[in-house]
C-alpha cells in the first residue's frame, strides 16, 4: 500500500534503522522507544491488524512471532533456551488498544523491569 508508513519503509522509501530481515519479515528499531529495546517486527505483506493476518496466512503470523524471538535473541533480551531476563511481545489492534499505524505490528520491548500494569 502506498500510503503505509510501514510498506514504504520496506520498499526503502523511509528510512529505518533495520535490525532483522527474512523473506517476510522486517524488524526495526522504533523511533520513540519506551524502553532500552523497543524494536518493531512486521510481516513484509500489508495486514492490518493481527486478526486480519491470522485469517488470511497464519504460517506468516507464526513467522512474524518467530522474527520477534529472533531480534530477542540478538538484542540479548533472552539465551537460546528463551530464559532470563526476558521481553515483553505486544501488538495493539484497532483504534481503541491505541493502533496508530494500521499494519500489523509486534513491539519487542525489553532491557528493563516491565512492569504491569505501566506506570
Amino acid at each position: 500500500m502506498s500510503d503505509c508508513l510501514f510498506c514504504r519503509m520496506i520498499a526503502g522509501e523511509i528510512p529505518a534503522d533495520v535490525v532483522l530481515q527474512t523473506d517476510r519479515v522486517f524488524a526495526f528499531r522504533d523511533i520513540n522507544p519506551q524502553a532500552p529495546t523497543h524494536v518493531l517486527v512486521i510481516p513484509k505483506e500489508h495486514h492490518a491488524t493481527v486478526g486480519a493476518l491470522a485469517a488470511d496466512d497464519a504460517g506468516l503470523l507464526g513467522e512474524v512471532v518467530a522474527g520477534a524471538h529472533a531480534v530477542a535473541l540478538q538484542e540479548g533480551l533472552v539465551t537460546d533456551g528463551g530464559a532470563e531476563p526476558g521481553y515483553r511481545l505486544v501488538t495493539n489492534t484497532g483504534p481503541q488498544a491505541g493502533q496508530s499505524v494500521h499494519h500489523v505490528h509486534f513491539h519487542v520491548l525489553g532491557g528493563r523491569r516491565m512492569e504491569w500494569p505501566p506506570g
